[in-house]
């Protein structure tokens, strides 16, 4: 099929954990501005079919691939496939990743926890960013292209009731400096957002402590994050207007990494 003019000149952006929360507000925004969008996750249900639905409401294109990035194997028909659909992929972002299965004492971890969270939150991110990498590598590139990796305050803020995921996000952000000075040459911008306190499914189960949290002051904007707060950042970051930027962390927490007397 010929594509029209119109979407000859769309970006595209695939998105892993697309299918609700932050993964969501990032792919609608991408296609409030002019992006077509791939979204990866582990589920193709109700959730998923809304947000291909929300992404083509918008104005873009939508395609879902269903596929468990913890998979490391399978990265590479899952990169063909995202490649596919639109005809390329200009921007990355590394969203997928899960919490603890249960909060408690780090000093009773499990060895199962610990590989379950750094299998998806770091592992996967790393592997999948060294596919798609490659991919660009071998192409002559016909307009710029971008990473952003999707931390959390947790990669510098302790929280000894979750200690493996602290470790695999302060791991990725580590990730995003390898990568950054990795692909520089080749024009390829790395970014991390880390987010704050944003009200998602996975915050929901600890909601009234953040309610109070918040209240007394948890950080300088007293009030939730939300998933289009992220949405926006990872947006702009792509924009193409940080020409001179590359590995920069960019927090989008209320204020919540200021260190304060």
């Amino acid at each position: 099929m010929t594509k029209t003019m119109e979407e000859e000149t769309r970006g595209r952006v695939f998105i892993t954990g697309g299918r609700r929360g932050i993964g969501r507000a990032i792919a609608y925004a991408f296609a409030e501005n002019g992006h077509d969008v791939v979204i990866n996750d582990v589920a193709q249900d109700e959730a998923a079919h809304e947000t291909l639905e929300g992404i083509e409401a918008r104005g873009a294109r939508a395609h879902f691939l269903k596929a468990d990035i913890a998979e490391v194997s399978a990265h590479e028909a899952l990169v063909d496939e995202a490649f596919a659909a639109f005809g390329g992929i200009e921007i990355l972002v590394n969203n997928a990743g899960i919490s603890v299965a249960k909060r408690g004492d780090m000093l009773e971890v499990t060895p199962e926890s610990f590989d379950r969270l750094v299998s998806v939150n770091l592992r996967a991110p790393f592997f999948l960013t060294q596919t798609v990498a490659r991919r660009w590598l071998s192409e002559r590139p016909a307009r710029a292209r971008s990473i952003v990796n999707i931390a959390s305050a947790n990669a510098h803020m302790a929280a000894i009731d979750r200690a493996e995921y602290c470790l695999s996000k302060t791991g990725v952000g580590m990730m995003t400096k390898l990568y950054a000075l990795r692909l520089a040459e080749a024009g390829i911008a790395v970014f991390e957002i880390r987010p704050g306190v944003i009200r998602t499914d996975m915050t929901a189960v600890v909601s009234a402590a953040y309610e109070k949290r918040i209240a007394e002051g948890l950080s300088p904007v007293r009030r939730w994050g939300e998933p289009e707060d992220v949405g926006r950042a990872v947006v702009a970051l792509t924009s193409g207007e940080f020409h001179f930027s590359t590995g920069e962390v960019v927090h989008v927490d209320g204020g919540l990494h200021i260190a304060r007397l």
